[in-house]
């Protein structure tokens, strides 16, 4: 058996103080998982159930890597987020073993075309082409559990040109990494790759070319996003 034309490089991501790197299966993202986020997009923070999207394993970026302007959009927002890395997979995954899934947690920023994601939420139409884009996904180095424990207080913060736009804890969050797990493996069967994104704070914003985007989480460092022309 032979493929038509060559298959896509393994998207993977880095991982802290190794040249190993972890391969990316898929990018689940969970949707307005801090209540003031919520507020801010004019939803109820109440603890309704967690809503998933996805953005294709190839929109991950390194940390330090220039991401161009998308095109289509005039409103490029950055978002702060905890990432997850499965190290193991399974379905109907008990809350209190989900955390066993875990390989490790890295610093992310989910890039957002949110003029076409308010555009799509008036239409009732799907998210996808303004979550999914080319280089949509940054992902910095995953720490593994063994080194960093499984965090679930601490800062997260964002700057844009040094200056502070988010500034949230980890603790904030609605639904908690063990929760978000156990629920999204009863919709899908997890694999071992498989990234989750686990919401942003209030504070989301704007971006334009030649900004440099900062977030940091406690315990993981920080990572850089340098914002090049349009594409």
């Amino acid at each position: 058996m032979a493929f038509v034309f060559p298959p896509i490089p393994q998207p993977s991501v880095a991982v802290a103080g190794s040249d190993d790197r972890l391969p990316v299966r898929r990018i689940f993202c969970v949707g307005r998982n801090y209540a003031a986020h919520a507020r801010e997009m004019g939803r109820d923070p109440d603890r309704e159930p967690p809503f998933f999207f996805t953005k294709p394993a190839d929109a991950v970026v390194d940390d330090g890597i220039t991401v161009a302007y998308p095109p289509e959009t005039g409103n490029l927002h950055y978002e702060a987020e905890l990432v997850v890395a499965l190290g193991r997979g399974g379905a109907d995954i008990a809350e209190a073993e989900a955390l066993d899934h875990v390989w490790g947690y890295a610093i992310g920023n989910d890039l957002t075309r949110r003029d076409l994601q308010n555009a799509a939420k008036e239409l009732r139409r799907p998210w996808d082409l303004s979550k999914g884009f080319d280089q949509s996904a940054v992902v910095g180095p995953v720490h593994p559990v063994g080194a960093v424990g499984h965090p679930d207080t601490g800062a997260i913060r964002l700057a844009v040109n040094g200056t502070v736009q988010q500034d949230g804890d980890l603790s904030e969050m609605i639904w908690s990494v063990p929760e978000v797990i156990a629920f999204l493996s009863r919709s899908v069967t997890l694999c071992p790759g498989d990234l989750v994104m686990t919401g942003t704070p209030a504070g989301v914003g704007a971006m334009v070319p030649g900004d440099l985007c900062t977030v940091s989480i406690e315990g993981l460092g920080e990572i850089r996003t340098p914002i090049g022309p349009r594409a």
